[in-house]
């Protein structure tokens, strides 16, 4: 029963990406969004933990100490700030670079999809901005990436859906500068 909960949340999730990604115009990536929750490694993880109100990777990492199926799931998605790091020549450590626009805008719609998922009738446009500002990973991404991130998040808060994805639109994915860039 848990694996067909599982099913079902993930592709209620993607299928929530599809529809923001497709009203932005990314369509390709609306279409290929988290197929690797499909596959052996992640699903199986996702239907063993699974408990509807939180990812599973959560559960995994709480008994294990870490979750395979988000190490799996973060290689092969570039949605995932985590995805973006490198090794710094100079420092000789691994640093997370910026993200590009279109990888940078499914996050958002990916997180605005996990928000509205797992918090159903208690979801607000405010949700997604909440969940990174109350997580510890605000330190780990990229400044440059963290910024934008923020503010589109902020934006999605403040002016909405509408508002925010014609912003994407018309200004994010035409590599027009952010406000503070001007």
């Amino acid at each position: 029963m848990k694996a067909i909960k599982h099913f079902i949340t993930i592709t209620h999730h993607r299928w929530l990406v599809r529809d923001g990604c497709f009203r932005v115009g990314l369509y390709w990536q609306g279409l290929t969004h988290d197929l690797s929750k499909y596959a052996p490694t992640e699903f199986r993880t996702g239907a063993k933990y699974y408990q509807g109100t939180r990812s599973p990777n959560t559960a995994e990492r709480e008994e294990k100490g870490y979750s395979e199926a988000w190490m799996h799931h973060k290689g092969r998605n570039k949605h995932h700030y985590e995805y973006w790091s490198d090794l710094n020549r100079q420092t000789r450590r691994y640093e997370y670079v910026p993200m590009p626009r279109k990888y940078l805008v499914e996050m958002v719609m990916d997180r605005r999809a996990a928000c509205m998922v797992y918090q159903g009738k208690n979801y607000t446009p405010g949700a997604a901005l909440t969940y990174l500002e109350n997580s510890m990973e605000k330190d780990l991404i990229n400044p440059q990436t963290r910024r934008e991130l923020e503010f589109l998040l902020a934006m999605l808060r403040d002016q909405g859906e509408k508002a925010t994805f014609h912003y994407i639109r018309t200004h994010v994915l035409k590599n027009k500068p952010f406000p503070w860039e001007e």
